[in-house]
């Protein structure tokens, strides 16, 4: 649309300075806010103002209105500056007041103010000062508008208003620490002026109440509300609100139980306040309320009840509640159809139907950060990390929960090194890692048994000043514990500043994976002590804990008293623990005998425990009966056939070992290779079983040989029946030789300063010749082994290991 001045009246219809008048009366009714019109309106404005310089009627004291009238149209404009001047040749408080507005609009405070300086304080009036104190309380300074409305009472002659008091309860309301003493001051002056007859001062006045955040204040805003004579959707609103942010979903409720008419904003706040708690029950029964009594439902309604579906694990409701907006088809804008249909792609997502939040997340006319982040987590959620990492480089904008999310679903999916990549790439982009993106690029170093990595950014955690971060502090104690630094996690746990049940947790499992077994007995003990009650995780981290250690009554102590000190039902993990540290021990019968008692039909860990435990004791017919539990179960789980043909291997029965093998081949269920590693240098250096394919294996291979005499000398001899297959003697001890924690344990003693512990990470379980060849070669070259395998940590020294020979 393009604006021009209306042509001119002709003198006999009417004077100039009324023809001038009119003009400027046209084009503010034909002021359009669309940026589209701004240039244009500003030239009709600019033609205007010339006409009234070339008239003289500018500033021209029997006609000031129209100086005024075009000053105000100019504040309406992109052009502050123009108005600045006429103001400075005559300032007036009517000029300042919407130069103070518009400026304040524009965000430029600091101009803003200086227009309310600029008019000498004996000619300010009311409503200068009112827009003045709106105008720090758009900008959430209480601080400024307190001293503002504090000039206007001083000021002998003015009296503040109704919108006075408004815009000072709004800034008041913005400031940190709030206290209930500030309201009653507040809420005393309105008395005395009377302004809370006014409804806005009211509604001002309880929100005010509400943000403070004491139970004496929330009363005084209930006091308020009942004396009001009249109420608007504000007032109910503001009172469901505030409510609802202080967590008091009950007091929410009664009060909108009072409401007449019920119109749709406060049905929206109280049933977004019953998802915020949890209470998705509530929000679908007011929901099902709502539809009934034909309250218009919007997008914030829709967008409440959809996540308290996905939250809840209602998809079957959420899927009828996306139904219902396909029927109804409401007339969304994009804007107000993006945050449903965010809430669509969390839904799908969680129900386990990526492709279809993929298909809404596609159609959305528009999408923002949280649509990208929401079908992200979706696919890290469902493990597709493949299209996780498509959909992340497609982002055409990230922020830190972006490489935040990403980071840590590598690391949950087994991609540590991935992980770690991605976050030397976010920071080498300048992009800020928050607490909890630090905490998984640190899992991913402790995964890969990179200490060297941990411990840097254990020093960038130190120096961005997350180490008050639980998440971070966690996360720390975790890595040096799976990277056999058991002394250093237990420093962290000690300066930690906030302290968890996930910490308490952590540093327990740490402990019994590193075969301190009394110790964590004794830190649950004391955990209890200090009054934090243990969860479901923390008895299954002492159980474990016993296992490692051979603690069979002090284990059943502790699963007893699950049930009956803290009121905790075991779960098939829990009777899995027990049922295999029972195995462990040599107690297969009572084992035998617990399944019986157990609330529930046995699961795939609890006979996986079961034929562990044969092994250990060579019980092969209940061994047997276990494994085809398991191949009935989990046909093509691997460890099954491995632990079954281990058995029968160490029993000697090499027919059947060689059957089971078969069994394997034709199920096509594929034995995962072992392997280890070891950091060196900043680097991970990996070993397979016999590998000849690292530059330094044949040196690594001579070096074990020098080792292995020395090993003889002090009595170490192979045990060639970990040899798993039927060979000869010599082959047996060749097998043994080049076990992959041996390589990986010799390339670190070629590699490593004098004096450094050697420390190798095994993604299976040592087998015991390894064990006992680590013993002796701890005593043979004076330094100290620690082997991370699948189930726990192996300290050698001195020709002994943690475990005591018991793992």
């Amino acid at each position: 649309m393009t604006l021009r001045p209306p042509p001119p009246l002709p003198l006999a219809v009417a004077s100039l300075p009324h023809q001038c008048s009119l003009l400027l009366r046209r084009l503010a009714e034909r002021h359009s806010p669309a940026p589209a019109c701004a240039s244009s309106f500003l030239r009709a404005l600019r033609c205007l103002h010339a006409r009234l310089l070339t008239a003289k009627l500018l500033h021209a004291p029997s006609h000031r209105h129209l100086t005024l009238r075009l000053l105000h149209l100019y504040t309406l404009s992109p052009d502050l500056a123009t108005p600045a001047v006429l103001f400075r040749s005559d300032p007036c408080p009517v000029t300042a007041t919407s130069l103070v507005a518009a400026h304040a609009t524009a965000g430029r405070l600091r101009d803003a103010t200086s227009f309310f300086d600029a008019v000498p304080p004996a000619h300010r009036d009311t409503v200068l000062y009112n827009a003045t104190i709106s105008a720090f309380a758009r900008a959430s300074l209480a601080a400024p508008a307190v001293s503002v409305f504090r000039s206007l009472l001083g000021s002998g002659t003015l009296r503040p208003d109704d919108y006075s008091f408004t815009a000072l309860l709004s800034a008041v309301g913005q400031m940190h620490n709030l206290a209930a003493s500030h309201c009653t001051q507040l809420h005393c002056a309105a008395l005395s002026s009377g302004a809370t007859a006014a409804l806005s001062v009211s509604n001002a006045l309880i929100a005010l109440y509400m943000k403070c955040d004491t139970t004496e204040a929330s009363w005084d805003a209930r006091k308020v509300l009942d004396e009001m004579p009249n109420k608007d959707d504000l007032t109910w609103t503001t009172m469901v609100v505030g409510y609802v942010r202080r967590g008091d979903v009950h007091a929410a409720r009664s009060v909108f139980e009072e409401v007449d008419g019920k119109f749709d904003v406060v049905w929206n706040a109280m049933i977004s306040g019953y998802v915020q708690s949890g209470m998705c029950a509530d929000a679908f029964e007011l929901f099902r309320r709502m539809v009934l009594e034909k309250v218009p439902l919007d997008e914030f309604t829709f967008t409440s009840i959809l996540s308290a579906s996905a939250n809840a694990g209602f998809f079957v409701h959420g899927k009828s509640v996306h139904g219902q907006i396909i029927r109804s088809q409401p007339d969304f804008v994009p804007e107000a159809a993006l945050p449903i249909n965010n809430a669509l792609v969390t839904l799908y997502s969680k129900g386990g139907k990526i492709l279809v939040a993929k298909r809404i997340f596609d159609t959305m006319k528009l999408k923002d950060v949280v649509s990208w982040n929401t079908i992200l987590s979706g696919y890290i959620d469902r493990g597709c990390l493949d299209k996780a990492a498509e959909v992340f480089e497609a982002m055409p904008y990230k922020n830190d929960l972006s490489w935040m999310v990403m980071v840590s679903g590598y690391v949950h999916g087994g991609l540590s090194e991935d992980a770690l990549k991605l976050f030397n790439k976010m920071r080498a982009e300048d992009v800020k890692p928050c607490d909890y993106t630090y905490a998984g690029a640190i899992a991913a170093c402790g995964e890969l048994g990179a200490l060297k990595h941990g411990k840097q950014l254990h020093a960038h955690i130190v120096q961005c000043g997350f180490e008050a971060s639980s998440s971070a502090g966690n996360a720390l104690l975790t890595m040096y514990a799976k990277c056999g630094a058991v002394k250093d996690a237990r420093l962290v746990f000690l300066v930690m500043p906030n302290i968890d049940s996930v910490s308490w947790n952590a540093m327990i499992s740490a402990l019994g994976q590193h075969g301190h077994g009394r110790e964590a007995l004794e830190l649950f003990d004391q955990m209890v002590a200090e009054g934090i009650d243990p969860d479901r995780i923390s008895f299954l981290t002492i159980l474990t804990a016993c296992n490692h250690a051979g603690l069979v009554d002090e284990g059943f102590h502790y699963f007893e008293s699950m049930k009956m000190h803290f009121g905790i039902n075991p779960g098939e993990d829990h009777y899995a623990r027990l049922i295999d540290l029972l195995g462990r021990a040599g107690r297969i019968g009572e084992a035998r005998d617990l399944i019986k008692t157990m609330p529930f039909e046995p699961t795939p860990s609890i006979w996986e425990a079961i034929l562990s435990g044969c092994r250990t004791n060579g019980d092969m017919e209940f061994g047997a009966y276990a494994a085809d539990q398991l191949f009935r179960m989990t046909p093509q789980h691997d460890g099954t056939y491995i632990l079954l043909s281990n058995t029968y291997s160490a029993a000697g029965r090499w027919l059947d070992a060689a059957r089971v093998r078969k069994l394997m081949r034709d199920r096509g269920v594929k034995k995962e290779p072992g392997c280890s590693w070891i950091e060196v240098g900043s680097k991970i250096h990996v070993f397979l079983v016999g590998d000849t394919k690292h530059p330094e294996a044949h040196e690594v291979y001579r070096f074990l040989e020098v080792v292995g005499a020395r090993m003889r000398k002090l009595g170490y001899i192979p045990d060639t029946k970990f040899v798993l297959h039927d060979m000869e003697p010599h082959q047996k001890e060749y097998v043994l030789f080049a076990h992959s924690e041996k390589l990986a344990v010799g390339f670190g003693l070629l590699k490593l300063p004098p004096g450094a512990t050697v420390t190798v990470l095994k993604n299976l379980r040592i087998c015991g010749d390894c064990h006992t060849a680590m013993m002796f070669m701890s005593k043979a070259v004076g330094r100290e082994i620690v082997v991370r395998d699948v189930r726990r940590f192996h300290h050698f020294k001195d020709g002994e290991c943690s475990c005591g020979n018991y793992w």
